[in-house]
């Protein structure tokens, strides 16, 4: 009789852990997850992904037909070509800017906002996420902060923020964000998340709210703030604006220095990150103030917005049993709406590699790691050379990291 294969350990319940456990319960392959949150709808999760082209075809892979009609259908689409610019403040519709030419440094790149049927697909994290999850409840394992791990003789066991273990792992994969504790220690504090300064915060307010925009993804941008520059980007879908039951999502950025949390807390959310997105935009137009004042003040959420090493995911001497994916791997700007379609993109690739090898195999995670630094490199890239056209952020020697 074979014994039973020791459990792939995954630390993180976001994004690309789910889908990575998603694509391991189809190939039959064990696993556990440990989150720290205390439960799935723990904290403000109702902001929306654009999913690319590239995106939407990792997660079919791993999903399946029916699963993935399940999650389609769940999508929003919206038409249109690309981005529709106002001016938060006058409410004339700006044209689009030209990309800056001459310097040094990466440039801009214009994103292909359209991945399906010419559409813009997107979904908010929440419904992902629950999507996701679907078939892995039992192996989920809640309010576990992984803050290490230890190798064995055969394995790996995951270490808790009380100083608990976890059962013997044939590897650990790290896909619990920025702050990934693993995602230091196996890189050997090579893999770095640099706080840009840049802020943002994410809202929801009725469809309704959002009538004075219409159908499309539309650019608010107000250059006239005394702080700094503010713009806030949100995607308007049709058939739902009579809805008031339904919540559209927005998510506003800004220059450093014009949005601050109070008592410097990167974790604020609920009230007081409502208020200040509501301070934020009291001067603008009346057919964008619905936005703001009609916002559903528990869904707001202040962030801050970190970017990995600007030139790519570095190279570190490879762990066979332990690796890394999503923001843990490469954390990226919102610019260009990149991160979590990279996510993704890790978790199928991942998902396929451990599939094919029937589990935990030697190699597997050098092979994950070699072609994820292609394609996350170029998303690094990519995303901080819009961000720097977009905000002015700078990542030097002396830029502070998490």
């Amino acid at each position: 009789m074979t014994p039973p294969r020791n459990p792939i350990l995954i630390a993180g319940a976001g994004i690309s852990s789910l889908l990575l456990a998603r694509s391991l319960l189809r190939s039959s392959i064990p696993f556990l997850l440990f989150e720290n949150d205390a439960s799935l709808s723990f904290r403000a999760q109702g902001y929306r992904l654009r999913l690319s082209a590239e995106g939407l075809d990792a997660i079919e892979s791993v999903l399946g037909p029916e699963a993935w009609e399940r999650f389609w259908d769940t999508c929003g689409k919206t038409g249109g070509a690309g981005f529709g610019t106002m001016d938060a403040r006058t409410g004339e519709i700006l044209p689009a800017p030209a990309p800056p030419t001459g310097g040094d440094g990466p440039k801009p790149v214009a994103p292909v906002l359209t991945s399906r049927d010419g559409k813009v697909v997107g979904i908010s994290r929440g419904d992902m996420r629950r999507l996701f999850m679907e078939g892995c409840e039992e192996f989920v394992h809640w309010s576990h902060r992984v803050t290490g791990y230890e190798l064995t003789a055969s394995g790996v066991h995951a270490i808790f923020a009380d100083g608990s273990k976890s059962v013997e792992g044939s590897m650990l994969v790290a896909g619990e964000g920025i702050r990934s504790r693993i995602a230091k220690q196996v890189s050997g504090g090579k893999l770095k998340v640099y706080d840009t300064g840049a802020t943002g915060i994410h809202g929801q307010a009725p469809t309704t709210a959002f009538k004075g925009l219409g159908e499309g993804v539309w650019r608010l941008l107000d250059q006239s703030h005394p702080r700094g520059k503010v713009f806030v980007i949100t995607n308007v879908r049709p058939g739902e604006m009579d809805d008031p039951s339904l919540n559209f999502g927005w998510t506003m950025a800004a220059e450093p220095g014009v949005v601050s949390p109070p008592n410097n807390d990167d974790s604020t959310i609920g009230i007081p990150a409502a208020d200040m997105a509501k301070e934020i935009t009291a001067e603008w137009h009346p057919r964008l103030k619905p936005l703001f004042d009609q916002m559903v003040n528990s869904e707001a959420a202040f962030w801050k917005i970190t970017c990995s090493t600007p030139t790519g995911v570095p190279e570190w001497e490879n762990e066979s049993r332990v690796t890394v994916i999503g923001d843990a791997a490469h954390s990226m700007t919102p610019a260009g709406g990149i991160g979590a379609n990279t996510a993704v993109r890790d978790s199928a690739l991942l998902g396929k590699l451990l599939a094919e090898a029937g589990g935990y195999s030697e190699g597997v995670t050098a092979a994950y790691e070699k072609e994820m630094r292609v394609y996350a490199s170029e998303a690094v890239q990519a995303s901080y050379g819009m961000a720097k056209g977009q905000w002015g952020i700078d990542i030097g020697e002396d830029t502070k990291t998490l």
